[in-house]
C-alpha cells in the first residue's frame, strides 16, 4: 500500500520525502528505499509522528505535505488540488484535505466559516453531538507552510480526550496566529484507510472497477468485466478482447489486437499485437509471444520468447527456450530446463514442427524446419530439415490379447471356484 501511495507523491518531484515508521519496521523500510524513514519510537499521535519527521526537514521551508501509508487510493489529481490550493493568492498556512463520508463515524470533523474557509478541526470523540452532526470530516491529509511548520508544531499539546498530540490542532494554532486554513474535498473511495483485511479488500474492489474502466476506455473488449483483474502497471492495448477470469499480475504488457480466453493468468511478460492466448494459458515472468503467436489450453510459458507465428496449443510446458516464427508445437511437449542444479536453454529454429509428448532435454537446438516425431527425447542437437524420432521399435503379436483375457478369466473362475469348494 505504501509503495503506491509512494509512486503517487514521486509524480510531484518532492524536494524531500521522509517515511514515519513505528520501531522494529525494517521490512517497511526496505520497500520504501532509497527514500529515507524516521523512527516514531513512542506512538503519541499524528503531531507526534511529524515531530519525528522534523530532522528530515532541517532547513526546509517549502511546502509540506502529510500523507498516510494506509489510504493507497489518493490521486496526484487530488494532491494537486491540495497544493494548488495552498500556493494560492489566499496562502493559507494550512490546507486540510476533506471528505464526506456515507458514515462520518468516528472522523474528525472539519468546522467552516461563512467564507468557506477552514476555522477548526474537532476530533470526533472531542466532539459536542451538533459537531458530530457535520458531514464534512477530515482525512488527516494536508498541506503546511514549511516555513511556519516548526513553529505551530511545539504549539500542540495533548489536552485532549487521547491525551495525543494531534497534528489537526494546527488549524486551531495557525487560526489563533490570524492565518488562513481553508479545505479542499475529495470522493470518499480515494480516502478510504485500510486498516483490516475487509478494508483491503474493498480497496481491491475500488481499483479494479477503475483499472477496468480504463482498460475498455482504451479501446479493450472486457466480457464480463467484474472478472477480469488487473495489476496497477498492467498495460493493453486497443482492440483486445478479454473473456472471463482472467487475472493479470504485475508486469504485463499486452499489445493491439491480442485474444484473451477465458481462465489465464500473467505474471510478467509481453503479448505482442495479434496474439491468441488460452483459454486456461498460464505467462509466468520472461514470457514473451510474439506478433501473432497462439498459446493454447493449459500451457505455461516461463522465460521463453515465441516468435512470430509460432503456435503452442495443447498441454505444454516452454520454459527457458526461444521458438522460432512459425513452428508448431505438439500437444504434450515439455523442455526439460532444469537439471536439479542449473536453467537450460532450448533452441528451436523457424518453421520446426514438434511431434506430440515430446521432451526436449535441454541444452539442446532444433533446425529451421526439422520434424520430430511424436513420443520422442531429444537430447542431441537437430540438423535444420531433418527428421528425428526416438520412440521405441513397434512390436506386434496377433491374437496376443484375445488370448491373454482368455487364460486370465480362466484362472480367475477357478479361484472363485476352489473358495466355494
Amino acid at each position: 500500500m505504501i509503495r503506491h501511495l509512494l509512486a503517487t507523491l514521486e509524480t510531484f518531484a518532492p524536494d524531500r520525502l521522509a517515511v514515519v515508521i513505528g520501531p522494529d519496521m525494517q521490512d517497511v523500510a526496505n520497500s520504501v528505499a532509497p527514500h529515507p524513514c524516521v523512527v516514531q519510537n513512542e506512538r503519541l499521535g499524528t503531531g507526534h509522528a511529524v515531530r519525528a519527521a522534523l530532522p528530515a526537514l532541517d532547513g526546509f521551508d517549502g511546502d509540506v505535505l502529510v500523507a498516510y501509508g494506509d489510504t493507497p487510493l489518493l490521486s496526484a489529481e487530488t494532491l494537486a488540488r491540495v497544493l494548488a490550493a495552498r500556493r494560492s493568492a489566499a496562502a493559507p498556512a494550512v490546507v486540510v484535505l476533506g471528505f464526506r463520508p456515507a458514515d462520518p463515524g468516528d472522523y474528525g470533523r472539519l468546522m467552516t466559516g461563512a467564507d468557506g474557509a477552514l476555522e477548526a478541526i474537532v476530533e470526533a470523540k472531542d466532539a459536542t453531538p451538533e459537531q458530530l452532526g457535520i458531514g464534512l470530516c477530515n482525512s488527516g491529509v494536508m498541506a503546511v507552510d514549511g516555513s511556519r511548520l516548526f513553529g505551530l508544531l511545539d504549539g500542540i499539546g495533548v489536552a485532549n480526550a487521547k491525551g495525543e498530540y494531534y497534528l489537526t490542532d494546527l488549524v486551531g494554532l495557525a487560526r489563533a496566529q490570524g492565518l488562513a486554513c481553508a479545505v479542499v474535498e475529495a470522493p470518499e473511495a480515494e480516502l478510504l484507510g485500510v486498516n483490516s483485511r475487509a478494508e483491503l479488500a474493498m480497496a481491491e474492489r475500488l481499483v479494479q472497477d477503475q483499472l477496468r474502466a480504463r482498460a475498455m476506455a482504451g479501446g479493450a473488449t472486457l466480457i464480463d468485466p467484474q472478472t477480469v483483474f488487473f495489476s496497477y502497471d498492467t498495460e493493453v492495448g486497443r482492440d483486445v478482447v478479454i473473456e472471463p477470469f482472467v487475472v493479470f499480475a504485475t508486469g504485463v504488457r499486452i499489445g493491439d489486437g491480442v485474444y484473451i480466453r477465458s481462465f489465464c493468468h500473467m505474471l510478467g511478460g509481453s503479448i505482442e499485437d495479434g496474439a491468441e492466448i488460452g483459454p486456461f494459458a498460464r505467462m509466468r515472468p520472461g514470457a514473451s509471444v510474439g506478433v501473432g503467436a497462439h498459446v493454447g489450453n493449459f500451457v505455461e510459458i516461463k522465460n521463453a520468447r515465441l516468435e512470430p507465428g509460432a503456435k503452442v496449443n495443447h498441454l505444454t510446458y516452454i520454459g527457458d527456450a526461444r521458438i522460432g516464427a512459425k513452428a508448431n508445437i505438439g500437444a504434450g511437449t515439455i523442455t526439460c530446463n532444469y537439471d536439479g542444479f542449473f536453467k537450460q536453454h532450448t533452441e528451436i529454429g523457424a518453421g520446426a514442427f514438434i511431434g506430440s509428448n515430446t521432451s526436449l532435454v535441454a541444452p539442446v537446438r532444433i533446425g529451421a524446419g526439422a520434424i520430430i516425431g511424436a513420443g520422442s527425447v531429444i537430447a542431441r542437437d537437430v540438423p535444420d530439415e531433418a527428421l528425428v524420432l526416438t520412440r521405441g521399435p513397434h512390436a506386434e503379436k496377433p491374437e496376443w490379447a484375445r488370448q491373454f483375457r482368455e487364460r486370465r478369466s480362466a484362472e480367475k473362475a477357478a479361484q472363485q471356484a476352489s473358495r466355494k469348494g
